[in-house]
């Protein structure tokens, strides 16, 4: 696949900035339902019954896969990964490209007939990762921090690490904590630099970014000696993020 032309550019897929203050505004997830173990369950945990949509040039993507492959659940969960190239058209499923597989479950080529397969009238982007129920024919969640936080917990029965939690009760306050600065500070501020569209919100974005990274190193200077063999959900959440970051944030 070749690279956006000039034209391409122009496409709606690529307006990631919507209003005049040159900011980056995220999209809201639209899918949000979640998989459990409860007998009643909408969307009930079992074996070969979710398909996930990811891409490798996603971190929020990444994080899914972390959990997914921490949890030992690749076995019984498939995956197709998109195309790393975010083209006008959107992720496209591209299995002759290195590094990309096909889609097995719904025979797609972009990732968007996936959400149209969903919601035909949907009018968002099309964003990964996706939770897709093979059963019923839809999107689960398009969510990330929701995807890891049932794997983490609802398919345990079938897990190569049962009862091993990247979100232990004793933790979580502290975990939430973290995780909404991180959240805003590096997570959606690598995206919050990398595509303002004027000075002023860059450089804001930046300062915010690289004051939550000294924020995180201070606290990996007081745990590094306690450090257990466990990573929390804020610790993927992190570095799913903190190792793309550089490509993000800089700018010439």
């Amino acid at each position: 696949m070749t690279e956006p032309t000039k034209s391409d550019a122009d496409a709606p897929i690529f307006k990631w900035v919507t209003t005049k203050d040159g900011d980056f505004k995220r999209q809201v997830s639209s899918f949000r339902d979640v998989v459990s173990r409860a007998s009643d369950a909408k969307f009930k945990a079992e074996p070969n019954r979710y398909h996930v949509y990811i891409s490798y040039a996603c971190p929020w993507a990444h994080r899914v896969l972390l959990v997914l492959t921490l949890k030992g659940l690749r076995d019984i969960i498939s995956l197709t990964v998109v195309d790393h190239l975010l083209g006008p058209n959107g992720w496209k499923i591209s299995p002759e490209v290195e590094g990309a597989t096909d889609d097995p479950v719904n025979h797609a080529t972009y990732l968007s007939e996936i959400y149209f397969k969903a919601d035909k009238d949907y009018s968002g982007r099309y964003t990964v990762p996706v939770f897709w129920d093979k059963k019923t024919g839809t999107i689960v969640n398009n969510e990330s921090s929701e995807i890891i936080r049932f794997l983490n917990t609802e398919f345990d029965e079938w897990s190569s690490a049962p009862g091993v939690t990247y979100y232990p009760e004793n933790l979580r306050t502290e975990i939430d904590a973290i995780n909404e600065w991180i959240y805003d500070g590096i997570n959606n501020g690598v995206y919050k630099c990398g595509f303002a569209t004027l000075q002023e919100p860059y450089e804001k974005a930046y300062v915010t970014l690289f004051a939550a990274l000294d924020r995180v190193e201070d606290i990996l200077k007081n745990v590094r000696l306690n450090i257990t063999n466990e990573m929390s959900t804020d610790g993927v959440i992190f570095l799913s993020e903190y190792v793309p970051c550089p490509k993000y944030v800089h700018r010439s």
